[in-house]
């Protein structure tokens, strides 16, 4: 199968893992040889409740039975796109009480943008240095790495960067910006956390000249940090919150969510003014509202502080050079690129999952399912000291 892959279906870089996939089922995936893979990435942080959770499967088999799509977004009341929205509205601050879904992340940062233009009437974008939003025109022209976006230019103009936790940088937000838009915690660049109040400091600064705070939820999102959103962590509200990947429970999704007066504005002036076919599908929307009320009706955001722990317990070894991040959204230092690709590599070779961060080149992605065991995660990390010290005895 793998020859058909290559041959029929687009690929994003040269060397693609090439797992063929035959089933999954908790915290592991099966080949078509049957060999199980503990997975310590879910699906880059789209299965919050690991694979084929029963409560996400039955979701979705009811919601079938009953319809599939039906209508444009926003023109019928469907009941799980409605259920989902409101359970989102009552776990967020009232002032980020009306969602507009959509069916992917990037497709949400675009709203969010269009939004903020829209509300302002400004067209200055600020961003940051290394952040990572989509890959769509509009998300690419807020992504801070050059090299990713040159072979695409021109882009959206009026997008300037700032670096992230420096606070020296928050004068360039001005009358003359209509938002700023950050991870709450930046994920390509290796899960940097904001700093002594950086966020809220951004916050202020957006307050005191009328821009909108954009903050990006897509990783950290879903309970992955201890709480339901990032920001919850850092005293600081958004004015739009992006969200996508886990809230689908393994489904394609995206979120943005503000306040009613900010969400109305997309109805006129111009009617339409952000429309697609297929966002809030039911069967999505279902899959999404199982996953999210089993994430707030159980104890899995505080047992994802707990299981950092673990790993902060477990992974001690010379070759890690430090743990990034919060919860299970963590990121592995090794002293070198070539030590990551090899832990990587051989990883997958002795049944373990891992991947990469996009713009730091010597992280290894740990973002498991949070409903992970104890015993998984020293079994998995067991596989990842064992690599280590082959690789360190050999230097």
């Amino acid at each position: 199968m793998t020859s058909e892959f290559l041959k029929y279906q687009a690929q994003t870089s040269p060397h693609p893992l090439g797992l063929e996939i035959s089933h999954a089922r908790g915290s592991y995936i099966y080949d078509t040889n049957n060999k199980g893979y503990l997975d310590f990435v879910a699906g880059v942080s789209a299965c919050p409740l690991g694979h084929n959770h029963p409560k996400v499967v039955h979701a979705i088999k009811a919601q079938l039975d009953k319809y599939m799509h039906v209508m444009v977004y926003g023109e019928y009341a469907q009941k799980p796109a409605v259920e989902l929205a409101k359970l989102l509205a009552s776990h967020l601050p009232t002032s980020l009480g009306k969602t507009y879904l959509t069916n992917s992340g990037t497709e949400a940062i675009e709203g969010a943008l269009k939004l903020a233009k829209r509300a302002t009437g400004r067209s200055e974008i600020i961003a940051a240095n290394k952040a990572y939003h989509g890959n769509t025109m509009g998300s690419m022209s807020v992504m801070g790495v050059e090299e990713r976006k040159q072979a695409f230019r021109p882009l959206l103009p009026d997008v300037k960067f700032i670096s992230f936790n420096n606070e020296n940088d928050l004068n360039l937000i001005t009358t003359k910006t209509a938002c700023v838009i950050l991870e709450t915690i930046q994920g390509g660049a290796g899960f940097i956390e904001p700093k002594n109040g950086f966020l809220e400091k951004v916050r202020t600064q957006c307050s005191k000249v009328g821009a909108l705070l954009i903050l990006d939820e897509i990783q950290p999102g879903m309970g992955r940090t201890g709480k339901l959103f990032g920001f919850e962590n850092y005293n600081c509200i958004p004015d739009i919150l992006v969200t996508g990947k886990g809230l689908g429970g393994g489904m394609p999704i995206g979120a943005f969510t503000a306040s009613s007066e900010l969400m109305d504005l997309l109805q006129d002036k111009p009617k339409l003014g952000h429309i697609t076919t297929f966002g809030g599908h039911p069967i999505i929307a279902a899959s999404a509202l199982a996953t999210l009320k089993e994430i707030t009706e159980s104890d899995l955001m505080q047992q994802s502080l707990e299981k950092e722990q673990l790993f902060r317990e477990q992974l001690v070894h010379p070759l890690i050079t430090e743990i990034r991040g919060r919860g299970l959204m963590l990121a592995l230092i090794t002293p070198s690129d070539a030590i990551t690709n090899q832990l990587i590599l051989t990883a997958q070779d002795k049944g373990l999952i891992l991947f990469w961060l996009l713009f730091e080149p010597k992280a290894v992605r740990i973002t498991p399912p949070l409903t992970i065991s104890n015993s998984e995660i020293i079994e998995g990390c067991a596989i990842i000291l064992e690599i280590l010290e082959e690789i360190h005895k050999n230097q």
